[in-house]
């Protein structure tokens, strides 16, 4: 089973060349083929081998991204969404070339209906400039994957993170999308209200496909107000199955956690090397409630109990704004600090979900695969639901490194499937999981490709992604 099904595709020159020369009549310089903005257009963040475009176009409005898709329809081109390039899985790759459809100039917030607690962006807009905009108003936009992601490549990639376990993913939270279709025409997939039964879930069939099925124009969110008070704070435990025990107890009891996160001593070891912080090294929940004034102080305490409960502890924790985010910065720049345990190394980052009750079975089993492959592969965790990351860290100039790094990773997405769970909870499939959704599908796999022949037959969005060859 291949890790990364990245082969090059067979390229229609003929019509690349008639579709460069479409574009670069009409959009001026706002067409580009050089070759570092080509190379920037096929990045991804993590090892996976990049694969340019053959030209980036930056449209501007609806009607644009309409006609670009019309062009590269007419010649049988594919058009690769781009956002703001922090995909994990080779998402915005370009494996048989073609045109990267560049949206961070569809940056609008077109609307905020403050009463009604949503928005309408464009899909350039990205979450912290959301949520900056909102700042005066007492809303906020909660999912919050780590990256400052442009929200039309999260609601593409069904993106979560830290606040996941209290307000959901981008599948929970996006209420409709407008979309420009394989063939050029321009749909809108909902209305603004909360709930509908009106015809097919187009909204929820478009947040997740990574740009296959359609390209996203505008999204309408949902919003929150921002909390009274929030209460946070790290808790460290004698070992990674207590610390998801106690994870576990958090959830049954109903406790209404905003973040509940999980780094394992390695990555505490990582975080306070690279933050200069004094953490203790041993596994640890970094946690955070939101509430009243007396709800999360109440929260704060029951969670100490259970902690407690299983060993952890002292659990301090702190309502000042400013020691929180010099806690949450330092989880958030967990990928950073892991990269300092292997001084020149690069890192394949993964992620799977497992439901809770497995999790820390799943990690536990992890960890010593991990030990017996001699890899530096620390674990991070949105544990509240049941989703954690490793990053490998390794040399790409050695074949047998790579080698040993995707057999852990196959390991990993089969331990996952095999627990009942997925292999992502929110990296997506992309290139570098494909091979791994007929294990955890089966036969939906088939369906998946019927619905993606039926709305693009050409092949032409986002081609080579999500579904196995």
């Amino acid at each position: 089973m291949a890790l990364r099904d990245v082969a090059a595709a067979e390229r229609n020159d003929e019509g690349i060349s008639a579709v460069l020369g479409i574009l670069r009549q009409r959009f001026g310089e706002r067409f580009q083929t050089g070759a570092s903005i080509r190379e920037q257009h096929g990045h991804t963040t993590t090892y996976i081998p990049n694969q340019m475009p053959d030209g980036v176009v930056f449209p501007e409005n609806v009607e644009e991204v309409q006609e670009i898709v019309r062009a590269c329809a007419a010649h049988r081109v594919p058009i690769i969404p781009f956002g703001t390039g922090t995909s994990l899985e080779g998402q915005v790759n370009a494996p048989g070339g073609g045109i990267s459809l560049d949206m961070s100039r569809m940056n609008r917030i077109l609307a905020v209906n403050a009463e009604d607690l949503d928005c309408v962006v464009e899909p350039g807009v990205t979450r912290e400039e959301l949520n900056t905009h909102l700042r005066d108003t007492g809303l906020f936009f909660p999912i919050d994957p780590g990256a400052n992601a442009s929200l039309g490549g999260m609601a593409s990639t069904r993106a979560s993170g830290t606040n996941a376990v209290r307000y959901g993913t981008m599948r929970e939270n996006v209420l409709a999308l407008t979309a420009v279709t394989a063939d050029g025409r321009a749909i809108t997939t909902a209305s603004r209200a909360r709930k509908s039964s009106a015809g097919y879930d187009l909204t929820r069939l478009l947040v997740g496909s990574e740009g296959t099925l359609g390209i996203i124009t505008s999204l309408t969110l949902k919003l929150y107000g921002i909390p009274q008070a929030i209460s946070g704070g790290v808790c460290p435990f004698p070992s990674v199955e207590a610390a998801c025990n106690a994870v576990i107890m958090t959830i049954q009891m109903g406790i209404p956690i905003a973040r509940i996160e999980l780094a394992n001593g390695l990555q505490m070891r990582a975080i306070n090397q690279y933050s200069h912080l004094d953490y203790p090294e041993s596994p640890c929940l970094f946690v955070e409630f939101h509430g009243s004034e007396a709800g999360v102080a109440e929260q704060a305490e029951t969670f100490g109990e259970i902690a407690t409960e299983y060993g952890g502890g002292p659990f301090l924790w702190t309502g000042v704004a400013e020691e929180r985010a010099k806690l949450w910065k330092a989880r958030h720049d967990a990928y950073w600090a892991s990269l300092t345990l292997r001084p020149g190394a690069k890192g394949l980052s993964t992620d799977v979900c497992v439901p809770i009750s497995r999790l820390a079975e799943c990690i536990a089993e992890t960890e010593a695969d991990i030990a017996r492959t001699g890899l530096i592969a620390p674990i991070v965790g949105h544990v509240g639901d049941g989703n954690f990351h490793t990053l490998v860290l390794m040399d790409t100039n050695e074949p047998k490194e790579i080698e040993q790094a995707e057999e852990f990773v196959g390991r990993l997405n089969m331990r996952a499937i095999a627990m009942g769970g997925t292999c992502t909870g929110e990296h997506g499939v992309g290139q570098g999981k494909k091979g791994f959704l007929r294990h955890e599908l089966g036969e939906a796999v088939d369906v998946m490709r019927s619905i993606k022949t039926a709305l693009d037959p050409l092949d032409i969005l986002n081609p080579g992604k999500v579904l196995p060859g």
